[in-house]
C-alpha cells in the first residue's frame, strides 16, 4: 500500500467511531479491520483474514504477551486486596496512628496515598478516597477538593512512575520501531511530561496550603459523617496490602537491574513487571491464608473475578497492539512524518501532538485508546524530524493524561467522584480550570523546549 494521504483513513475512522460510540474497543477493532483491508488492496475477505492473523501474531511477541498477562493478573491482585479486607485494614491503621491532626494533614493524606500506590490507579483512588472521606468532613474540607486531589495524583503518578501497567503498555506500543533501548526512552519521557509533573506539583501545593481557586472556592464540606466501621466490614492486617505492593516495586527494579547488567534503563521492562506481579500475587495469597482472611476457594474465586474484570481493558490492549501493527504496515506514520517535516515547523510538532492527544482523550475518555492511535504516528515523526524521541513521546503521553483528567466520561474521573463521595458534575466543574491552566503552561513549555532542542 503506498504511503499517501489515504493511509490517514484508519486512524480518522477510529477517532470518529470513538467520538460517536464512546467505545474504544469498537473504534480500535474498526481501525484494525480497515487497516488490513487497505493493506490487502481492498480485498475484504483477505483483509479480514489478515486482521485475525494480526491479533494472533501479537502473542508471538514475548514482550506483548508478558504485558497482556500482567494486565490480567493486576486485576486479580487488586480484587484480593479489596476482598480480603487489606484495604480496610490499611485505612484503619491510618486512623489509629493519628497522623492526621489538622486540615493540612487531612488534605495531604490522599495526595500522599495517591502517590505511593502507583501500581494501579483504581486501587490508588479508592484507597485514598475511602481513607480520607471522614477526615475531610471532620476538618471542613469539601469532597470536591478530595476528588481533585486523588484525580490529580493517581493518573499523573502512573505515567511518571512507570513500574505498572501504564509503563508496560507504552513499551508494548514501541515494539517494531528501530529504537535502541525502549526502556531508556520510556524512562526519559518523565522529565518532558510537563503536564503530569505540574499536575502533581499543583496538587501538593493545594493540599499543603489548603488554598483553592475558581469553582473550587464555592464548594462546601459534606455534612454527612459516616460510621467508621460497620460490623460486616472485613478488616485484615494492612501488611497484606503494603507488602505485596512493595514486592512488585522491588522485584521489578531487581529484574530490570539484572537483565540490564546493572543498568535499570537497559533491562527487560515487560518481563520485569510480569515477574513482579506473579511474585506479588503468590505473596498476597500466602499472607491472606496465614491471617485467615479468605479461604483457598475464596482466593481462587476472587482471583478469577479480578482477571475477568480486566477483560475489557485487556481487549483494548490487544487491539491497540494490532492497530499499531496495522498503522505501521500501512505507512501512516511515515506519511504524517513527511507531511509534518514539509509543512509544519519542527518547533510546533510537540505542541500539536500534545493538543491532538488532549482533544482525543477528552472526547473519548480514554488515554490508552489515544496512545494506541497516536504513538505509532508520533514515533516516525520524531525520528524524521530529529527531535528526541522521549520529548515527542512525552507530548503524546502528557496530552493523553490532560484529556483523561479533564474528560467527564473518563473512567478515572468517574472513579475519583465515586471514591471521594463527590457529585460527578461538581468534580468535573471544579477540576477543569486546574487542568486547562496546566495544559496551557505545558503547551508553552513544549514550544520553548522545541526551540532549544532544534
Amino acid at each position: 500500500m503506498p504511503e499517501n494521504s489515504i493511509s490517514l483513513l484508519p486512524p480518522l475512522v477510529a477517532i470518529l467511531i470513538a467520538l460517536w460510540r464512546k467505545n474504544a474497543i469498537i473504534a480500535l477493532l474498526s481501525g484494525v479491520i480497515l487497516c488490513w483491508i487497505m493493506v490487502s488492496d481492498w480485498h475484504i475477505i483477505e483483509g479480514l483474514g489478515a486482521s485475525s492473523l494480526s491479533l494472533l501474531n501479537i502473542f508471538k511477541s514475548a514482550n506483548q504477551t508478558y504485558i497482556i498477562v500482567f494486565s490480567l493478573l493486576i486485576g486479580a491482585l487488586v480484587k484480593l486486596l479489596n476482598q480480603s479486607g487489606a484495604v480496610n485494614g490499611f485505612i484503619l491503621l491510618l486512623s489509629r496512628i493519628k497522623l492526621v491532626t489538622n486540615k493540612r494533614r487531612a488534605a495531604l493524606l490522599p495526595t500522599i496515598i495517591g502517590t505511593i500506590i502507583f501500581t494501579d490507579t483504581n486501587l490508588s483512588m479508592f484507597t485514598a478516597g475511602m481513607a480520607s472521606q471522614q477526615l475531610f468532613d471532620k476538618y471542613k474540607l469539601s469532597r470536591a477538593q478530595l476528588a481533585y486531589l486523588i484525580d490529580s495524583t493517581c493518573a499523573p503518578v502512573s505515567i511518571l512512575i512507570l513500574i505498572n501497567g501504564w509503563g508496560a503498555y507504552i513499551l508494548g506500543l514501541l515494539d517494531g520501531f528501530a529504537l535502541d533501548n525502549k526502556v531508556s526512552i520510556v524512562v526519559s519521557t518523565i522529565v518532558f511530561n510537563f503536564y503530569a509533573i505540574m499536575a502533581l506539583i499543583i496538587a501538593y501545593y493545594t493540599a499543603f496550603s489548603c488554598r483553592t481557586f475558581g469553582y473550587m472556592n464555592k464548594t462546601k464540606p459534606s455534612n454527612t459523617l459516616k460510621i467508621k466501621d460497620s460490623p460486616t466490614t472485613k478488616i485484615s492486617p494492612p501488611i497484606i496490602m503494603w507488602l505485596p505492593l512493595l514486592t512488585i516495586l522491588l522485584t521489578t527494579l531487581t529484574i530490570l537491574w539484572y537483565t540490564g547488567d546493572g543498568d535499570l534503563r537497559q533491562g527487560d521492562g515487560a518481563f520485569a513487571v510480569f515477574c513482579g506481579v506473579i511474585i506479588s500475587i503468590i505473596l498476597c495469597a500466602g499472607l491472606i491464608r496465614y491471617h485467615r482472611a479468605l479461604s483457598i476457594q475464596q482466593i481462587t474465586k476472587n482471583s478469577f473475578k479480578g482477571i475477568k474484570e480486566m477483560f475489557p481493558a485487556v481487549a483494548i490492549l490487544v487491539l491497540s497492539f494490532a492497530f499499531g501493527d496495522g498503522i505501521k504496515a500501512l505507512g501512516t506514520g511515515v506519511f504524517v512524518s513527511e507531511v509534518m517535516n514539509l509543512q509544519v515547523a519542527t518547533v510546533l510538532i510537540a505542541p500539536i501532538l500534545f493538543l491532538i492527544a488532549g482533544i482525543m482523550a477528552f472526547a473519548t475518555g480514554s488515554s490508552w485508546g489515544t496512545y494506541a492511535i497516536l504513538i505509532p504516528i508520533a514515533i516516525p515523526v520524531a525520528l524524521d524530524s530529529g527531535l528526541p524521541v522521549p520529548f515527542v513521546l512525552a507530548a503524546v503521553l502528557g496530552g493523553g493524561i490532560f484529556g483523561d483528567h479533564a474528560s467527564p466520561i473518563s473512567d478515572t474521573t468517574v472513579i475519583a467522584s465515586i471514591a471521594s463521595g463527590c457529585d460527578h458534575y461538581e468534580h468535573v466543574k471544579t477540576q477543569l480550570p486546574y487542568a486547562v491552566i496546566i495544559a496551557c503552561v505545558s503547551l508553552i513549555l513544549y514550544l520553548l523546549f522545541g526551540f532549544y532542542l532544534m
